[in-house]
């Protein structure tokens, strides 16, 4: 599958490839807390939790309300979710899985 090919370079295929490298939970917020901001990683989190609750057919109101999401980043996790490339639902879906 192509994907965007501003993602296409070899400084992000070695992070991605160093993100395959975590094998834990713990792995995964040592790395992320060094290598992203505080903010950076709430942003993140709050993102991920947007979808979640957008997959959960819960209103943006309420999405709002319980994340403190902005409907601006709320309507663009939406539209990750409907014609993105398939991020969000290959997690959301294997999350379902487990």
């Amino acid at each position: 599958m192509e994907h965007n090919a501003k993602l296409n370079s070899d400084e992000i295929d070695e992070l991605f490839s160093a993100i395959l490298l975590l094998e834990t939970q713990d792995d995964c917020s040592r790395f992320f807390e060094d290598i992203c901001t505080i903010s950076e990683l709430k942003a993140i989190a709050q993102r991920f939790c947007v979808a979640r609750m957008l997959d959960k057919k819960i209103t943006y109101q309420e999405i709002s309300q319980k994340t403190g999401a902005s409907t601006a980043t709320i309507s663009r996790v939406n539209r990750c979710l409907q014609y993105g490339a398939g991020g969000y639902r290959l997690v959301l879906d294997r999350m379902k899985d487990e």
